[in-house]
């Protein structure tokens, strides 16, 4: 049994305020409402979201003079340049920007994209030799190099100059490069230090052309947009306008590789960041990930339409291989955790296979966390190897949980929310204990995703003007999220499958308002609410041309039962996987999990009268919650009736099905082993107290 449900926080608004800003501003009183939940009520920072902020000049990034002026002196001595880029969407971006550009001037110039598997990320010693084996005199690196110190001590013993453009922060110990240009070093003047590789790359352009921004944007702004969404860096101030300007000059089209690819994706005709993140960005990721990088730059540079063409097809081919293998490896991992109560009830899940590919490992983490609600860590194990990619959920930090098992890791970096290592394969066990042990110690109760809704919304005031109003708010994405708003109380009416099944689609009503929502992705059966039940639903709101005419498309992105505590349902159930784990439980754990005689007759005519019914544990929940029962109570009951063979239990996310099975005779519940356990842990842990 795994749990999966979202803390739910509605974000704060001052109406009166808001009022007050859309006056002074003359906006849509909606409109106002957003910038004051997010935070934004100064003059200067609305003006900063509603306008165009403008690029900073470049020269502030320390070291920009001296990057500037020896590519300009290998430019003016035709010595050979190679731009060293990275494999992901912002490296290969980012390489392109500056490939392009100094193709352009006249250079002669190559470019080097390592391969994932054998180089990995950033600058290795391998790749050095290469380039001074071509007679390369000067590398600039873009999206990394920051900490390649060992590498640019090579190139330089080698006879070569080193360039570096990053935005990654940087080690105590920086390399001795001709210039390292990068706004989180020491002494950098930089307003602005949140951009991508492919932004800072644009940065350089600037300080090249002596250029305010505005030209450099109007040729290679489409590229930067891709680079910023792809490395999903906030697109707020500087980064904002990039994107801006970029998804202007994607939608004109021009460029052979990029329309080729937009094309082929599916990206449509109205392009947004969101739609670039989920269409362009995953093909282009694709290519390095499964494969032969330098390909996503051999597109993105292409001038020929029918090359960019065949490009555009065999790298989305290559993504639709990539979806696979992740698929396949995302259900391997799930079942290894669903057959394994030792992993499934762990604080921080840590699931290891043999030869999984190394590419697709750190997005099957992200699934493997949004489906379990917890940290993840996702290793493939080889003869001589296990590397892994891990991610967490706000509130626990798994690169300090990582770096708590440093001595025996190989390898390993990363941030709060996201964390790659790797170790020697007979480690993997270590490294769970050890990443657990942390959790344990210093987060004893693990956090619980949070849904933030920006707002509730009466249904009766929805319609095609509200995105309309917030069409200022674009480019949505990290620092900016889309809009989420809240349906509250709403009666379920009608659920429709459609879309083969794969989607469904919810009429639900409220005071004589009735709204007819999506739910992507979400079967029938998986969807564990009945019709007549009263739920709160987080929805974004969206326009949609159908038959030449804006709709309004109403995406449910979260459900839950109205009414439901989920504070405690989530409590409840952290208590539950406490007991699963054997642990010492207080008294008060203890009450909360084993169900009285009255309390377990209850479900159990609640399970009667719904016998074969597929039933929602949240609808168990809120029915229960009355007499007594808890979400862990629930759990545990369910467990007993199953052991003790009065049901036949099926459960699989948030639904169930309990059939009622001939009694035999009388039934001591009490003497059913998971009670026995659970009782023997709390008394356990009385005796100590």
């Amino acid at each position: 049994m795994a749990l999966h449900m979202k803390k739910w926080e509605v974000c704060r608004l001052d109406k009166d305020r808001a009022a007050r800003i859309a006056e002074e501003h003359s906006i849509p009183f909606f409109l106002a409402m957003l910038l004051d939940i997010r935070g934004l009520t100064q003059p200067g920072e609305i003006q900063g979201m509603l306008g165009q902020a403008p690029l900073s000049d470049p020269y502030l990034m320390k070291d920009m003079d001296k990057a500037v002026e020896r590519i300009r002196r290998a430019m003016d001595s035709f010595e050979r340049i190679a731009v060293y880029g990275d494999y992901d969407a912002d490296g290969v971006t980012a390489t392109s920007i500056l490939y392009t550009y100094l193709q352009a001037v006249g250079a002669d110039v190559v470019y080097y994209i390592p391969q994932r598997e054998g180089e990995g990320y950033g600058m290795n010693r391998h790749a050095v030799e290469v380039l001074h084996q071509q007679g390369v005199k000067l590398i600039v690196t873009v999206d990394n190099g920051i900490s390649s110190v060992e590498e640019v001590a090579l190139a330089k013993e080698l006879g070569m100059d080193v360039v570096i453009t990053d935005h990654h922060r940087p080690h105590e110990t920086l390399p001795e490069a001709y210039a390292l240009v990068d706004a989180y070093q020491p002494g950098d003047t930089c307003p602005y230090k949140d951009m991508s590789g492919a932004g800072v790359a644009l940065k350089l352009l600037m300080a090249l052309e002596e250029d305010d921004g505005q030209g450099v944007l109007e040729e290679y702004g489409d590229l930067a947009a891709l680079g910023t969404v792809g490395d999903v860096v906030p697109v707020l101030g500087e980064n904002r306008t990039l994107v801006q300007a970029g998804l202007g000059l994607l939608q004109q089209g021009g460029r052979p590789g990029v329309d080729a690819l937009l094309e082929q994706s599916g990206a449509g005709r109205k392009l947004t960041a969101t739609t670039l993140a989920f269409t362009v960005i995953p093909r282009i990721n694709a290519t390095g990930r499964m494969g032969a990088p330098e390909r996503a730059v051999r597109l993105l540079t292409c001038e020929d339409p029918e090359e960019a063409q065949d490009l555009a097809e065999e790298i989305c081919g290559e993504n639709d291989r990539r979806r696979q293998v992740e698929a396949q490896i995302a259900q391997e991992a799930f079942e290894k955790i669903d057959a394994d109560p030792r992993l499934r009830y762990s604080r921080v899940l840590v699931v290891a296979g043999e030869h999984w590919h190394h590419g697709v490992v750190g997005i099957v983490a992200s699934r493997v966390t949004e489906r379990y609600g917890k940290p993840c860590f996702v290793i493939s194990v080889d003869q001589e190897e296990a590397r892994g990619s891990g991610r967490s959920v706000e509130g626990f930090s798994l690169f300090d949980a990582v770096s708590s098992c440093g001595e025996f890791l190989l390898r390993y970096g990363g941030h709060p929310m996201a964390a790659g290592a790797t170790m020697r394969p007979e480690d993997v066990e270590r490294f769970r204990q050890g990443l657990n042990e942390y959790a344990r110690v210093h987060c004893p109760v693990m956090p619980a995703p949070v849904l933030r809704v920006d707002c509730r919304l009466n249904p009766k005031a929805l319609s095609p003007q509200l995105p309309r109003d917030l069409e200022r708010l674009e480019p949505f994405g990290s620092g900016n999220p889309q809009p989420l708003f809240g349906l509250y109380g709403m009666e379920l009416r009608e659920v429709t499958p459609v879309g083969g099944g794969g989607h469904l689609r919810l009429t639900c009503v409220k005071n004589g308002a009735t709204v007819t929502c999506m739910r992507f992705g979400v079967t029938r059966e998986d969807f564990p609410y009945a019709v007549g039940e009263r739920l709160d639903l987080a929805v974004t709101l969206e326009l949609r041309e159908f038959r030449g005419e804006d709709q309004l498309t109403v995406s449910v992105r979260d459900v839950k039962l109205s009414g439901l505590d989920l504070d405690q349902c989530i409590g409840s159930y952290r208590v539950y996987e406490k007991g699963k784990r054997g642990e010492r439980l207080t008294r008060e754990e203890g009450r909360e999990l084993l169900p009285s005689r009255e309390e377990l007759a209850a479900l159990y005519r609640l399970l009667a009268a719904h016998s074969g019914e597929t039933l929602g544990l949240q609808t168990l929940a809120g029915a229960l919650a009355p007499k007594g029962l808890g979400y862990g109570k629930i759990l545990v009951g369910l467990e007993m009736l199953e052991e003790r063979k009065l049901i036949a239990l099926r459960l699989w996310g948030e639904c169930l099905k309990a059939q009622i099975l001939p009694a035999k005779g009388k039934t001591d519940m009490f003497q059913s082993a998971v009670y026995r356990r659970l009782a023997e842990q709390t008394e356990e842990a009385g005796k100590e107290a």
